[in-house]
């Protein structure tokens, strides 16, 4: 249909834009949450939780913060996927779906910002070719992920950074 009345979205190519532009500014929003004060309190949070608290930051609104921003971008993320594709499924909001999400993080790097794009764009491709396996594709799957894990520990992109000597 159309967007805000304005943008038509039928068009392929318009949605492509759109749905590009909207993955843009998310990652551009992500990237300055973790550079700016709040993010860097967060990270102090992750790393010594009671030393944060005994800091003075009040450790469970800076939590909830971060829980809304998340299910925010989430829902934003949802939402496009529902416009993209036309139909939003159980199969969206099932327990599978959220391990996905994390072994897409692990196998991009847990602790980069490019990681889990990384690990989503290689969990997608493998879901598209190795489709005609049919019933073997988690199996195919599984035992990718495990070598990946086991000879990847930091993950792709963070093995890359750490090749490279450059925090990605």
């Amino acid at each position: 249909g159309m967007l805000f009345g304005v943008i038509d979205l039928r068009a392929d190519m318009t949605m492509y834009w759109f749905v590009a532009a909207l993955f843009l500014a998310g990652f551009l929003l992500i990237q300055r949450i973790i550079r700016s004060p709040f993010g860097q309190v967060l990270t102090a949070i992750r790393e010594n939780e009671p030393r944060a608290t005994s800091l003075g930051y009040r450790v469970d609104d800076y939590k909830l913060v971060a829980f809304v921003l998340s299910a925010g971008i989430a829902g934003v993320a949802g939402g496009a996927k529902a416009i993209t594709v036309g139909i939003a499924t159980l199969t969206d909001v099932h327990w599978s779906m959220s391990g996905e999400v994390v072994l897409m993080t692990l196998l991009g790097g847990l602790g980069t910002i490019f990681g889990p794009v990384v690990g989503a764009g290689i969990v997608v491709a493998m879901q598209t070719y190795l489709a005609p396996f049919e019933a073997w594709v988690t199996i195919i799957q599984g035992a990718i992920f495990v070598l990946c894990v086991l000879a990847f520990r930091a993950g792709i992109v963070g093995e890359l950074g750490r090749l490279l000597r450059v925090k990605l």
